[in-house]
């Protein structure tokens, strides 16, 4: 009677071997068919366990370097090594060769890069050897004869004895890099290891593919936001300006402008469409172009500068609404007429106050029939900065609007004596202070414009 057939479990090979935590009987008994074929199916349901939360723990990664961390992580527990090394170079060459070390240091890194790259196992992966579909196992390097010496050099300084590469490649991605784990003594992953890391390079791939697809749209989106802003800030005597701006992932719609005008005068703006993605992008760019030519003809009057943009945005994009402010400035005579319609209200930051501006309440373009709202005039004593601002610096924190605005005003209050004659410095500090890391949500659809001008 011939021997029963053992079934294929989702997708793991029967023919490898049986793990060898797997314990052996207590007596030379011969096992029956049925408790050897149910041993077999409990190590392959163990390993489909493992390389289930694997892959499930590699999929929640959000941005390219997680996801490349949490592969070298991983692979190294499936081949059972303590080190490693991973170079992300796609064959379309549309994103720049990354390298990432696990348990390696900058300067061992370093190291590896001086051994020429056809000496290594990864190197041969990454120049797509035929023969690296499976993988390149160097189980004693330095019992080789042929090795290179200086990657004989290189293993000693570092102290590993063995490695084994494996392709980042799949018919649909193509080849997009190559790993590398170093192990401290000779040996090499045995087939049913090797079998698992396959499964899970090839899955790994497929995911590397679409971040890197994703992290290039944003690089674009990036970019187009970047040139819908100005390329630099005029110079007016009596005052200084700064600018910072980040771009949510899918593209927002905050914007910032400063116009010279007149007689040494200057238009400062800031804005915010309602939505994200190209076609607030677009929007963004068409409302601040606007808001320009209306600020050249009577920027001396931002409330018939809004009104003028309100008009315009009613008639040619009524289904959109915008918030924004506009400040027409004086730095001789240290004057601000500004007028706001719907946005979040200045803070002016000096060495006797820190205080937002007392803006008049009033609905945001293109939400009522007519808008108009009374302007607000101020002076900006000598050293003061006056900073504008969108509300996406608040909502990114994730706090309710109240505490937010009280974490603003902690963060301009915080700002160092000695960087507040600096509106660059004033702006990196609030930014930092306000979206520290860890609490930046980079998932948010929210832009981030802050406008710092320092009255000297």
């Amino acid at each position: 009677m011939s021997a029963p057939h053992l079934p294929k479990v989702a997708g793991i090979d029967p023919e490898v071997p049986v793990s060898t935590h797997t314990a052996a009987p207590l007596r030379e008994v011969p096992a029956a068919p049925g408790a050897f074929i149910q041993d077999r199916l409990a190590g392959w349901v163990s390993d489909l366990t493992t390389l289930h939360e694997l892959t499930e723990r590699l999929a929640g990664t959000a941005t390219l370097d997680a996801a490349l961390n949490e592969l070298l992580h991983a692979g190294a527990a499936l081949v059972g090594a303590r080190r490693g090394l991973l170079v992300l170079e796609p064959a379309d060459h549309g994103t720049p060769s990354t390298t990432l070390g696990l348990g390696l240091s900058h300067a061992d890194l370093g190291h590896l890069e001086t051994v020429e790259r056809g000496a290594t196992a990864l190197g041969r992966v990454l120049d797509g050897v035929p023969d690296t579909a499976d993988g390149i196992a160097s189980p004693d390097l330095l019992g080789d004869k042929d090795l290179d010496p200086r990657h004989r050099e290189v293993a000693t300084r570092l102290g590993y004895a063995a490695s084994y590469a494996l392709p980042l490649a799949s018919e649909a991605a193509g080849r997009l890099g190559g790993a590398a784990w170093l192990y401290d003594e000779p040996g090499e992953p045995s087939e049913k290891q090797r079998h698992l890391v396959g499964l899970y390079a090839r899955y790994a791939t497929e995911h590397l593919a679409r971040l890197i697809e994703l992290e290039r749209a944003r690089a674009d989106v990036a970019t187009v936001a970047e040139e819908l802003l100005p390329s630099r800030l005029p110079r007016i005597p009596g005052v200084q300006l700064a600018a910072r701006h980040r771009t949510g992932p899918r593209g927002g719609g905050d914007w910032y402008d400063a116009l010279p005008l007149p007689e040494h005068t200057l238009g400062l703006a800031v804005g915010s469409v309602g939505g994200s993605g190209p076609s607030a992008m677009a929007a963004m760019g068409r409302l601040r172009a606007s808001l320009r030519a209306y600020a050249v003809m009577e920027g001396e009057d931002p409330v018939a500068v809004l009104s003028d943009l309100e008009l315009l945005l009613r008639l040619t994009e009524p289904a959109r609404t915008a918030t924004a402010l506009f400040a027409y400035c004086e730095p001789a005579a240290r004057k601000v007429v500004l007028a706001g319609a719907g946005h979040t209200p200045p803070l002016v930051l000096g060495e006797r106050r820190c205080e937002f501006v007392e803006t008049t309440l009033s609905a945001p373009l293109g939400m009522l029939a007519c808008w108009e709202a009374p302007s607000v005039e101020f002076s900006p004593a000598p050293g003061e900065t006056v900073l504008l601002y969108t509300d996406g610096l608040l909502r990114r924190t994730g706090d309710p609007m109240d505490r937010a605005f009280a974490r603003l005003h902690s963060a301009a209050a915080s700002v160092p004596k000695a960087g507040r004659h600096d509106p660059a410095a004033v702006a990196d500090h609030v930014l930092r202070t306000m979206l520290p890391d860890g609490r930046d949500r980079t998932d948010s659809a929210e832009d981030v414009v802050i406008l710092a001008a320092h009255f000297d």
